[in-house]
C-alpha cells in the first residue's frame, strides 16, 4: 500500500484483526465521570501561591470549608487550568471513601481530599476517542519495545531493546517479527521519516546524550525510562495513518541488519531545493491558522517549562527532606533502647516516621519516572512541531518566490505560467493539509495523555497521604494501649 493511501482503505487479503491475539490489542476502558461532585474554581486562571492554595469542593450543592493544598497538589490544579486540559473534575458520591472500601468518617477537609482519590476528568472524553486509528478494531499493526539487554565489547558498551511486531498487512512477508534495536537505530528511523515525510509531524525521541556523572545511562532506572519512551515513539509512528506505511519503518521492524550508511544525515532533494530557492526570500505572511499554532506552541512551551522547574524543585526538596526525616526516625530508635518504660511508644514513633519516609520516597520515584518524562516528551514534541511549521514556511516562501518571478517574466514575455509554479502550489497545499491533520491528532493525544497523567498524579498523592495517615493512626492505638496499661498498673 502506498504512503498516500486513504485512512479508510483496508489492505486486501487481510484477516480480521479481531482474530489476532496480541498483548497490545486490548483497548483501555473509557473513563465514566460521575455526575454529582464538582471541583470548581472562579475566573480564567487559578492564583498560584508557592506554599498554599485554597480550594472549595461543591458536593451535591454543599460547599465544604476551604482546604489547604500542598505544593504537589497545587501543581495539579495549576497545570490543569493553565494548560486548558480541563475545567471541571467530577467524582461519584458512591466512590467517596477509603481505598479499601471503608466509608470515611473524617471531617470535611479530609473528606474533600478523599474525593480526589477517584478523580475523573470529563473534558469531552468521547471526542478524544473519535480517531479511528486509536481503536484496535481498525488497527492492523502492533508494536512493542521491551526486554533491554546490555552488551559489552572491547570498543563500546550499549543497550539493545527487543522490538516485537504483529500485523496482517500484506506489505509484510510474515505476520510476526522480533528484532533487537539500539538507540541509534531508532534515531536512524526518525531521520529517515523526517527526510521522506517532510510534511508530517514526526514524534520525538528521548534525548540521546546525558550528563556524565549526573545520570548513569546504564542504570536500571534510566534504561527503563528510555525503554518506555522508545516504546511510545514507535507506537505513535505505527498508529499514524501515513507514517505507518513508510518503507523505512517496514525495514526497521523486519530487517535483521539495518543498512544505515546511505543518506543517514543527508537532506532530501525536496528539502535542498526548498532551502536553495527560499534562502533569500522573506515570507510575506503566514496564514492565520498557522500563526495561531505558533503562538499556542510558544505559550504551551512556557507553561511546561514552569511546571518542569517547579517539579524539579519539589524533587530536590523532597530528597533533602527524606534525608532529614530518616535521621529524625533513627533518633527515636536509639532513644527507645535506653528507655525501657517508653520503649514501645518510641519504637512506634520511629516506625511511623519510617513508614512516612517510604511513602514519600515512592511518591518521588513516581514523579521522576512517570510525571517528568511526559513533560519532557511534550517539550520535545513542541520543537518537532515548530520544525514542521518552519518547513511549511520555507515551502510557502519557495512558492511565492517562484510565483513572483513567473509573473514578472509573463509581463515581459507573455509566457504561460510555468508548471514548476503549480507544483510548488500543490506542495504548499499538501503541507497545509498534512500539518492540520497532524495538529488535530496531536491535540487529541495531548489531551488524553495529560488527563491520564493528572489522574495518576492525584491518585499517587492521595495514596501517599493515606499511608502517612495510617502510620500515625497506628501510633495512636499504641499510645492508648500504653496509657491503659499504665492506669491498670497504678490501680493495682
Amino acid at each position: 500500500m502506498s504512503v498516500g493511501t486513504p485512512k479508510g482503505l483496508a489492505s486486501s487479503g487481510q484477516k480480521p484483526i479481531t482474530e489476532i491475539l496480541h498483548p497490545l490489542s486490548a483497548t483501555e476502558e473509557p473513563l465514566s465521570p460521575g455526575p454529582d461532585v464538582t471541583i470548581n474554581y472562579t475566573g480564567d486562571r487559578v492564583p498560584f501561591h508557592p506554599h498554599k492554595l485554597t480550594v472549595q469542593f461543591d458536593v451535591q450543592g454543599k460547599t465544604t470549608p476551604d482546604v489547604a493544598v500542598s505544593l504537589s497538589a497545587q501543581l495539579f490544579v495549576f497545570f490543569a487550568c493553565e494548560c486548558d486540559v480541563t475545567r471541571a473534575c467530577r467524582v461519584s458520591p458512591q466512590e467517596v471513601g477509603l481505598t479499601n472500601g471503608a466509608p470515611s468518617e473524617t471531617p470535611s477537609p479530609a473528606s474533600a481530599s478523599l474525593l480526589l482519590s477517584r478523580l475523573q476528568l470529563d473534558d469531552n472524553l468521547e471526542a478524544d476517542t473519535m480517531d479511528p486509528y486509536a481503536s484496535t478494531e481498525t488497527r492492523d499493526l502492533f508494536v512493542i519495545v521491551d526486554d533491554p539487554k546490555k552488551h559489552v565489547s572491547t570498543m563500546e558498551t550499549y543497550i539493545t531493546y527487543r522490538v516485537s511486531t504483529k500485523t496482517t498487512r500484506i506489505e509484510f512477508d510474515l505476520p510476526e517479527y522480533c528484532v533487537r534495536r539500539r538507540y541509534q537505530d531508532f534515531d536512524w528511523l526518525r531521520i529517515k521519516l523526517e527526510d521522506s515525510q517532510p510534511t508530517h509531524l514526526i514524534p520525538p525521541l528521548p534525548e540521546k546524550f546525558v550528563m556524565k556523572g549526573v545520570v548513569d545511562r546504564f542504570s536500571e532506572e534510566f534504561v527503563e525510562t528510555r525503554m518506555k519512551a522508545l516504546d511510545k515513539f514507535l507506537k505513535r509512528v505505527a498508529d499514524h495513518p501515513v507514517l505507518s506505511f513508510n518503507p523505512y519503518l517496514n525495514a526497521f521492524l523486519t530487517a535483521k541488519d539495518l543498512n544505515k550508511r546511505q543518506g543517514l544525515a543527508l537532506l532530501t532533494k525536496v528539502g535542498e531545493s526548498v532551502k536553495n530557492v527560499a534562502g533569500g526570500y522573506k515570507l510575506r505572511a503566514r496564514p492565520p491558522e498557522f500563526c495561531a499554532m505558533g503562538e499556542y506552541l510558544d505559550t504551551f512551551s512556557q507553561k511546561l517549562g514552569t511546571i518542569d522547574r517547579i517539579a524539579q524543585r519539589i524533587l530536590r526538596e523532597q530528597s533533602e527532606y527524606l534525608t532529614e526525616v530518616r535521621e529524625y526516625g533513627a533518633v527515636y530508635s536509639s532513644w527507645a533502647a535506653s528507655e525501657e518504660e517508653l520503649q514501645q511508644p518510641l519504637e512506634g514513633v520511629a516506625g511511623s516516621v519510617t513508614a512516612c519516609c517510604g511513602a514519600l520516597e515512592e511518591l518521588s520515584d513516581n514523579m521522576s519516572q512517570d510525571f517528568l518524562p511526559v513533560l519532557r516528551e511534550y517539550i520535545l514534541y513542541i520543537e518537532s512541531m515548530k520544525n514542521v511549521l518552519r518547513k511549511r514556511d520555507l515551502s510557502q516562501a519557495e512558492y511565492e518566490g517562484r510565483l513572483e518571478a513567473a509573473i514578472l517574466r509573463r509581463q515581459e514575455d507573455k509566457m504561460p505560467m510555468p508548471a514548476e509554479v503549480e507544483k510548488c502550489q500543490d506542495k504548499v497545499e499538501c503541507f497545509n493539509a498534512d500539518l492540520k491533520a497532524d495538529w488535530e491528532r496531536w491535540q487529541r493525544n495531548k489531551r488524553q495523555d495529560f488527563k491520564q497523567l493528572l489522574i495518576g498524579m492525584a491518585d499517587k498523592n492521595i495514596n501517599h497521604y493515606e499511608k502517612c495517615q495510617a502510620a500515625w493512626e497506628s501510633l495512636i492505638t499504641v499510645l492508648q494501649d500504653k496509657q491503659t496499661e499504665d492506669n491498670t498498673s497504678d490501680t493495682n
